[in-house]
């Protein structure tokens, strides 16, 4: 099955598609989910928070490294120290280039014979495998495109280990970032606990054409669909930001707020490591990505401005949603460090409307 078809096949099941000539916020339409929710985002929400929720995550990019090299290779260009890992656990980082400004923001699983490398949503790989292989010179490693046969789907909620444990038996006691194999009737997938939303979460990586069967099997345990709406309210409350969307080439690695998961000081050399090192010594940076809560139930816009009491620009934001079955809304903002402590009282500039917000 396409991910078109899967898509198809959600809106046959009453999801609503997240078209943006529709006047569908920015951010529910930047990426999967395609769906905005399948008739009560507020259910949705309930389930996540409650029981469980499964999410179409199909435009993760996957890459996979082998070859006997992989494992020091990869901790040379990551933040995090990669080479420590044991097979079954995984970690969080940034891949910068060598000014210390984010190329990708990646989850990295390490199995028995390879690496696979979790990109976040895009269109493609290339870019990211080309900045590999540009370094590739005797090492033993071999870089594979895996992002257009592996799907992926989220499983998120505090009932989600429950709900794999008898397609996987590992996942229940799984800590975050470890990860294990299970298999539904014919489907062989790898589960990633990985808490997005900032509950229990587990990614679930199978080929694109057994996604839709690992859904009907996720639905069919208790698992309530659910579409962007839910996502990236529960995302953007986490703070859990997207590459490309709240953080860029534009940004240095400890802008994104992300410092304690995904940087390590004491790894050793890796591409980037001299800027970042420095910014720590220093203390600071300039502007950091913070979760703002807006009590308005229209979410502003990426690149709205935030300003002070006094009138003054603070920064800008990059993404934001509605909170379903409430009349606020959660957004990520890229702020002046000055400003970013928690309930500072802000203003987003929403087109002419002025809407009231504080750091959280």
């Amino acid at each position: 099955m396409t991910r078109s078809t899967f898509l198809e096949r959600q809106l046959a099941m009453g999801g609503i598609a997240a078209d943006p000539s529709h006047h569908v916020p920015a951010t529910l339409c930047c990426c999967r989910p395609s769906v905005l929710h399948f008739g009560d985002a507020a259910a949705e929400f309930d389930a996540a928070n409650t029981h469980a929720a499964v999410f179409d995550v199909s435009d993760r990019r996957q890459l996979e490294f082998t070859g006997r090299d992989r494992q020091s290779f990869l901790h040379g260009f990551c933040t995090n120290d990669v080479k420590r890992l044991p097979p079954g656990s995984g970690c969080e980082a940034f891949v910068t280039n060598v000014k210390g400004r984010i190329l990708a923001h990646v989850l990295v699983f390490v199995e028995d014979a390879a690496i696979w490398l979790d990109a976040g949503p895009g269109a493609d790989d290339a870019a990211l495998v080309q900045h590999f292989d540009r370094y590739v010179l005797r090492e033993d490693v071999q870089i594979h495109s895996r992002t257009a046969d592996v799907g992926v789907l989220l499983l998120a909620g505090p009932a989600s280990g429950r709900l794999l444990a008898t397609a996987c038996p590992a996942a229940p006691a799984l800590e975050p970032l470890q990860h294990a194999h299970g298999t539904w009737g014919d489907v062989r997938f790898a589960a990633r606990r990985v808490d997005i939303l900032g509950t229990r979460g587990y990614l679930l990586a199978t080929q694109h054409a057994f996604l839709h069967a690992l859904w009907d099997d996720l639905a069919s345990a208790g698992a309530h669909p659910a579409g962007a709406e839910v996502f990236h309210a529960q995302r953007i409350a986490a703070g859990f930001p997207l590459c490309g969307i709240d953080v860029s080439v534009d940004n240095l690695a400890q802008e994104a707020a992300r410092t304690a998961q995904a940087v390590s000081f004491t790894k050793g050399c890796y591409l980037g490591q001299e800027p970042i090192a420095r910014i720590d010594a220093l203390g600071h940076v300039n502007r950091v990505l913070c979760r703002l809560h807006v009590a308005s139930g229209t979410p502003p816009a990426p690149g709205d401005d935030v300003e002070d009491l006094q009138g003054q620009r603070v920064g800008s934001i990059t993404s934001a949603a509605r909170v379903p079955g409430t009349d606020t809304s959660v957004a990520l903002g890229m702020l002046r460090s000055m400003h970013t402590r928690d309930g500072t009282p802000v203003v987003v500039r929403h087109g002419p409307v002025a809407l009231a917000a504080r750091v959280c």
